[in-house]
């Protein structure tokens, strides 16, 4: 897919017209990063976002002795990297391909030349980062009102999406930092839902058996 294609089918560009798309595209720059390559840290300078044409990205944060939390995990048509679009601040958070990823990288200046020709575009910013606020709430609210069990089967059911067979995208650490829990708790975790029955596991290859009681865990 050309970078016109990447952008008209990403979330926060999806409905921008078709001329507002080639303005961007021409300025976009295509990268690639190999598993593990840091995209940008926190405390960066912020000049640019991206957004996600195939693989898959962390946006985490990082405790002072060093523990990580996986805050989202950025797929295809997904962008990241908005936030300093807005305040001109630098990045508040890690950003890290799990996997081999290709990303488009748009020049914030790029941006806002085309909102200051097209201001009404400025709402699909604006739902953008409402969304993004929504997830940060949820994710806010299970840390208080569920327990690692129920964070690690409501994880394990959005990784897996509709899907009751799947590949884990991630590893158990960065499973457990997208929980928010050590890695022992959250194998622990999926122990039970084994022993239960509601889960088969393989190594990174898991089977949903019984979906009604993983949601109901989830809750």
């Amino acid at each position: 897919m050309d970078l016109v294609g990447v952008l008209g089918a990403s979330e926060l560009f999806g409905r921008f017209d078709r001329n507002a798309l080639r303005v961007l595209a021409a300025a976009a720059l295509p990268v690639t990063y190999e598993r593990n390559d840091v995209v940008f840290a926190a405390g960066d300078e912020a000049a640019d976002l991206y957004i996600v044409q195939h693989g898959r990205v962390a946006v985490s944060s990082r405790s002072s002795d060093g523990r990580e939390s996986v805050l989202a995990l950025m797929g295809p048509g997904q962008a990241f990297g908005e936030m300093s679009l807005c305040d001109g601040e630098g990045r508040s958070t890690d950003a890290r391909a799990l996997e081999p990823s290709e990303l488009a990288r748009l020049p914030y200046t790029a941006v806002r030349r085309l909102l200051d020709d097209q201001p009404r575009l400025l709402w699909e910013i604006v739902a953008l980062l409402s969304r993004r606020l929504r997830a940060t709430d949820a994710v806010l609210a299970d840390a208080v009102f569920l327990d690692v069990p129920a964070r690690t089967a409501k994880r394990l059911l959005e990784l897996a999406g509709p899907e009751d067979d799947f590949v884990l995208p991630v590893t158990q650490e960065e499973l457990a930092g997208l929980v928010g829990a050590s890695r022992e708790r959250v194998n622990k975790a999926i122990a039970t839902f084994v022993r239960l029955g509601w889960l088969s596991q393989s190594g990174r290859r898991y089977r949903i058996v019984d979906r009604a009681q993983l949601e109901l865990r989830s809750r």
